[in-house]
């Protein structure tokens, strides 16, 4: 994949998106509001910008799915570790991505659901 400007990864919807996300855990309407923008962003992007937005888009919808399986299941021991499990691995996913972006680099496997 090509290097995308620096100024697109560090400064631009990329970093934008995962600040968003980051506000998310305290305030769940900014990460809808990333994922909307990661989606609408994803077409005019360069591949390395359209490596993290697929990331975005990725962490997002699976998060939610661990969020609503974990609250769901919640009246059983099994949500409270399935929402511990989606805290870490969306904080995990975030601080990857954001340290990338800051080296303006892509995201090797967009598409993997680990780290």
């Amino acid at each position: 994949m090509q290097e995308a400007p620096a100024e697109q990864l560090k400064s631009g919807p990329v970093m934008i998106i995962y600040v968003l996300y980051f506000v998310g855990f305290f305030i769940g309407l900014t990460a809808l509001v990333g994922v909307i923008m990661a989606h609408m962003k994803r077409g005019e992007a360069d591949a390395a910008a359209k490596s993290h937005y697929q990331y975005q888009i990725r962490t997002f919808w699976f998060g939610l799915i661990y969020m609503i399986v974990g609250v769901l299941t919640a009246m059983l021991i099994i949500g409270y570790l399935i929402l511990l499990w989606w805290f870490v691995w969306t904080l995990v996913r975030c601080v990857k991505g954001v340290l990338r972006a800051l080296d303006n680099k892509p995201m090797e496997n967009p598409e993997t659901l680990l780290w």
